[in-house]
């Protein structure tokens, strides 16, 4: 198999875009994110989302393997308009849900810890919420990002997977890290209203161009 140079970098691109919705949302690990940059600086509270980062990617590499045997078992075309129909209504569900979510606030712990017990934790809260399986099916299917055979070009695909959380978790921590005085907790729920309505939005067009072009 050769490499196909534009095809890497259109993966890597949707990868990136894939990365950065998947790990938006003020969840569990967002809010431990937030938290620790508040309480013991922006560089634990990065390698929380690093962990957490390692945790999406085993995710999306299953997920990914599950879609392919999915298009190899069937009709492609069909299971293709299926997956992005399909997939269109759970990010829609999922820009609703985020959009409606209260995070709970826990008291943040005293102790540092270590860089590395960080990561741990961050790659435990993101591990243990396996429903982000339905997160990746929805985008996988709206960027057309599984073929039925493994491509090298998929490699950056993924790559552009874990550069995206990480983009998203840097411009986080710094963000907070540099407001830390007048942040409050409370913001987040604005937070997740302006991602669940930009996802919500993006859902709605990927489902009208999918009809159209049936």
């Amino acid at each position: 198999m050769f490499l196909n140079p534009l095809q890497a970098a259109e993966l890597f691109i949707k990868g990136l875009i894939v990365g950065i919705i998947a790990s938006a949302p003020m969840g569990p690990v967002g809010i431990l994110v937030v938290q620790r940059t508040l309480n013991k600086g922006r560089w634990h509270a990065f390698v929380t989302g690093l962990g957490a980062a390692v945790s999406d990617l085993l995710y999306a590499l299953f997920t990914a393997l599950g879609m392919s045997l999915a298009m190899a078992l069937m009709e492609r075309n069909r299971t293709v308009l299926y997956l992005k129909l399909a997939g269109a209504v759970m990010l829609f569900v999922f820009g609703l849900y985020t959009y409606l979510a209260r995070p709970a606030v826990r008291p943040p712990s005293k102790n540092r810890g270590t860089l590395a017990h960080n990561m741990l934790t961050g790659f435990a809260v993101t591990l243990s919420n396996p429903l982000i399986i339905f997160l990746f099916v929805a985008l996988f299917a709206r960027f057309d990002f599984v073929e039925s055979e493994f491509r090298p070009e998929t490699l950056f695909g993924f790559a552009g997977i874990v550069c995206g959380a990480l983009l998203w978790w840097f411009c986080l921590t710094g963000v907070i890290d540099h407001v830390r005085t007048r942040f409050q907790m409370r913001n987040i729920v604005w937070l997740n209203h302006a991602i669940g309505a930009l996802v919500m939005a993006a859902s709605l067009v990927g489902l009208a161009y999918t009809l159209y072009n049936i």
